[in-house]
């Protein structure tokens, strides 16, 4: 079975990310098209891109890169849950994308945004201009969630609504079609 990695692209204290994450984590495995793995970026703690040598090049002198490239390596497929900041997407979720390049090449992307009124649309369309050049694919249905603490309980769980379960039925189907089919050139470039 293919491996759908999620990755938190918040680092912030207090993030709304973390409860979206869980919610999506636990979406995803209920689906059951993927094995799944939750990546927390706050856990992984990447410094600001630190290698001397071009991605492209895959000759990486720090431990932390390495540790990251063969995380990457791993997953067929990946959703970012992503906020908003300033009509953009996170730092972090920038630096851990420039540290790797031919470890992202042929694998779908899904995105779960959240943010204010426009629920981190500016956000995820944003990114998709960094996406394609890294040869990832990102898949047209998404999760967009509007005031997202509205969603979050006082337990600090977050209860989505009818169109965010369905929406990531959606683009989770998605993700499996699109890695399937691009699997063969995943295989190519190994």
């Amino acid at each position: 079975m293919a491996k759908l990695q999620i990755i938190l692209a918040s680092t912030r204290p207090g993030r709304a990310g973390e409860p979206v994450a869980k919610w999506f984590l636990d979406r995803a495995v209920k689906h059951g098209g993927f094995d799944v793995e939750l990546i927390d970026l706050a856990e992984w703690n990447l410094p600001m891109m630190d290698e001397p040598h071009h991605p492209k090049l895959r000759r990486y002198v720090h431990q932390h890169t390495k540790d990251w490239s063969a995380k990457i390596e791993s997953g067929d497929a990946y959703v970012f849950v992503m906020p908003e900041y300033n009509y953009g997407f996170s730092a972090p979720l920038k630096n851990a994308l420039d540290y790797l390049n031919l470890e992202w090449n042929h694998k779908p992307v899904g995105l779960v945004s959240y943010g204010g009124v426009s629920a981190g649309t500016r956000a995820a369309q944003m990114i998709r201009q960094v996406l394609v050049p890294l040869s990832l694919v990102p898949v047209n249905d998404a999760v967009h969630i509007p005031f997202v603490r509205q969603f979050i309980g006082d337990d600090g769980v977050l209860q989505p609504n009818e169109t965010m379960e369905s929406a990531a039925d959606v683009m989770l189907d998605e993700l499996v079609r699109y890695a399937a089919a691009l699997k063969p050139l995943r295989d190519k470039s190994a």
